[in-house]
């Protein structure tokens, strides 16, 4: 309900046009479809066609969404390259419905103990290691901050980047390959590179950095089967990087 009113709220505010509101409705539809039919034998079918609808989404090639910009190039710390923050209402529609239809939640019964502290030590090893290569490589360097825009910051990169890819990448790419000869761990590594291939515009250091933190989240995913573990663990380690080191990366690397 909170989404469909964000949806007319966005219509009814100009954030959001006509052709934007369809292919949501579409999404939403291919969606629910997959979810009928996923152990059918054209359970493929539908996930193509929500990888189809998922692409053109994430890509931003649907007419009638636009996002705003919450941070127009600012410089956090004199050392770091300019940083601008967009609210991408396409990427986190795409997140928002497969979090809600597709992926595995939290249950009434869950050992929330035990899923707390396998997703506390993914998260660690997660960010020491992805941080620490990050250092080593000269990307970034610890450099500890609380800008003014750290509260935006946050609750944006959750909602529109951690929520988005984490629901993408276990529900359209980990699970399907888990289902083939790949196997849990075959598909938890396939999956990891290809989270550090998505980010492949910010160079080959992006790539690599973006690959091993993938494999973190794939990890824990697979260990929990819960969405909300490598959703945190993602946004843990964002969080690190924002308010630790140099973000997003030094000018110089």
């Amino acid at each position: 309900m909170l989404y469909a009113a964000a949806v007319m709220a966005g219509l009814v505010e100009g954030v959001l046009l006509w052709p934007a509101v369809l292919a949501i409705v579409l999404l939403v539809a291919a969606a629910a479809w997959a979810v009928r039919v996923r152990e059918a034998p054209g359970s493929w079918l539908a996930t193509a066609l929500v990888l189809a609808l998922r692409a053109a989404l994430v890509l931003h090639q649907v007419p009638g969404f636009h996002s705003p910009v919450s941070i127009d190039a600012v410089r956090f710390t004199p050392d770091a390259l300019p940083f601008t923050q967009r609210l991408n209402f396409d990427k986190g529609s795409v997140g928002l419905v497969l979090l809600a239809l597709l992926a595995p939640r939290l249950r009434r019964g869950d050992a929330l103990g035990s899923l707390a502290a396998t997703t506390a030590v993914a998260w660690l090893f997660t960010t020491c290691a992805v941080l620490g290569l990050a250092t080593a490589m000269g990307v970034v360097q610890p450099d500890f901050k609380l800008p003014e825009q750290t509260r935006q910051f946050l609750l944006v990169n959750l909602l529109l980047t951690c929520v988005a890819e984490q629901a993408l990448f276990r529900t359209l790419v980990q699970d399907p390959l888990r289902r083939t000869r790949a196997g849990p761990w075959g598909a938890a590594v396939l999956s990891a590179l290809l989270f550090g291939a998505a980010h492949a515009a910010g160079g080959a250091p992006m790539v690599l950095l973006s690959a091993l933190a993938g494999l973190g989240h794939a990890w824990v995913y697979e260990r929990t089967r819960r969405i909300e573990a490598p959703i945190l663990v993602h946004f843990g380690l964002n969080a690190a990087h924002f308010l630790g080191f140099t973000y997003p990366a030094l000018a110089l690397s």
